[in-house]
C-alpha cells in the first residue's frame, strides 16, 4: 500500500524539501547512489568491473524546467566520457540518460540536441547510451527521439516499461536487428488506463514482453532482480537459440550485488550505476519498489 504514496512523493517538491532536509546516514543513500561526484562514480565503477560486471552510469537528475539546468545535465555526460576514456574505463560502457533532464519538457528540439552531443561523445570514446523510459506521457516522445538519434547512432538503446499496457506492441516494433532494449517493470505512478496495477499482472506482461525480445533479432537487456524472472529468461534464451554474447541481465547498484558476481560468471551482467546530488526521485523509486528498503530506510534512524 505504500508503493503508490511513495511514487507520489517521488513528484512532490513539499516532500522533497522534508526528506532531503533529514539527517540521512551517508549509509542510507549510499546503498542505491554510487556517490554525489563523478570521482566516487568511478571508484564504484573501478570496482564492480574489477569484478567482471560491466556497468551502466546514470548522472541523476529529471523533469528539467530550465535550460541551463539541461545543458548542464549534458555537460556533466560529456565531462564523464572524457574522465572514462582517460581511466581505461570506457570501452564496454554504457550512460542511461533521462530525456526529461536534457530539456524534453522545453520548447523545440533541445532534448534531441542534447542527446545527439551525448551519443556522439559516447562513440567517440567506444560507449554507448541507452535512454532510460520515465512515466507514460513522455513514451511517445522518447521513441521518436530514439528514431530520430539510431539514424545516426544504431547503437542507442532505450528502457521499456512491462507495466505499461501498450509495452507488448512497443517490443515488437523494437525486436529488430541491432536494436537493444531493456526491458524493466516500471517504477511510476500510472493510472490504471494505461498500466496493469498488480504485480502478477506485470509479471505476466514481463514474460510476454521477454518473450518477444528473444524471439526477435534485437539485442535484449533484461531489467529485473527477480529470480523467477531471470530463470524464464534464461530458459527463453536456450529455446531461442542465443549465444551469451546476444543479450544480457541488468540490475541496480546495490541491490543483489552477490547474484549480480554469480551472473556475471556466465553471463554478461550490467550495472546501473547512479550518482549525483539530485537522488531524492531515484532513491524515493527504490524505496516505493520493495518493503526491504523502506525498512532498511528506517532502521537507519534507530540505529543512529
Amino acid at each position: 500500500m505504500l508503493g503508490p504514496v511513495l511514487l507520489a512523493a517521488a513528484r512532490s517538491e513539499r516532500v522533497r524539501g522534508l526528506v532531503t532536509s533529514l539527517p540521512l546516514t551517508r549509509r542510507v543513500v549510499d546503498r542505491f547512489v554510487a556517490g554525489e561526484d563523478l570521482d566516487a562514480a568511478v571508484r564504484a565503477v573501478r570496482g564492480l568491473t574489477g569484478d567482471g560486471l560491466r556497468v551502466t552510469l546514470d548522472h541523476l537528475g529529471e523533469y528539467t524546467r530550465e535550460r541551463a539546468q539541461a545543458e548542464a545535465t549534458r555537460d556533466a555526460y560529456l565531462a564523464m566520457f572524457e574522465v572514462f576514456a582517460g581511466g581505461g574505463l570506457a570501452e564496454g560502457a554504457d550512460a542511461s540518460v533521462k530525456l526529461s533532464a536534457l530539456g524534453q519538457a522545453l520548447p523545440g528540439d533541445l532534448a534531441l540536441d542534447h542527446a545527439r552531443e551525448i551519443c556522439a561523445a559516447a562513440e567517440r570514446v567506444g560507449m554507448t547510451v541507452t535512454l532510460d523510459m520515465e512515466d507514460h506521457t513522455t513514451v511517445d516522445s522518447t521513441l521518436e527521439i530514439l528514431g530520430k538519434l539510431r539514424a545516426d547512432f544504431p547503437r542507442t538503446g532505450v528502457a521499456i516499461q512491462a507495466m505499461l499496457r501498450r509495452t507488448e506492441g512497443d517490443l515488437r516494433d523494437l525486436a529488430h536487428e541491432g536494436s537493444r532494449v531493456r526491458l524493466v517493470k516500471g517504477a511510476y505512478a500510472e493510472p490504471a488506463s494505461v498500466a496493469f496495477e498488480s504485480r502478477a499482472e506485470v509479471d505476466r506482461a514481463y514474460v510476454r514482453g521477454l518473450r518477444v525480445l528473444m524471439a526477435g533479432d534485437g539485442y535484449p537487456m533484461v531489467g529485473s532482480h527477480d529470480p523467477r524472472i531471470i530463470d524464464i529468461a534464461r530458459t527463453l534464451a536456450v529455446v531461442n537459440e542465443r549465444p551469451a554474447d546476444s543479450y544480457e541481465f541488468q540490475m541496480l547498484y546495490g541491490i543483489r550485488a552477490g547474484e549480480q558476481r554469480r551472473l556475471a560468471r556466465d553471463h554478461r551482467m550490467r550495472v546501473y550505476v547512479p550518482y549525483g546530488s539530485d537522488w531524492y526521485g531515484y532513491f524515493m523509486r527504490r524505496l516505493a519498489e520493495r518493503p526491504a528498503n523502506l525498512v532498511f530506510f528506517l532502521r537507519s534512524f534507530v540505529s543512529r
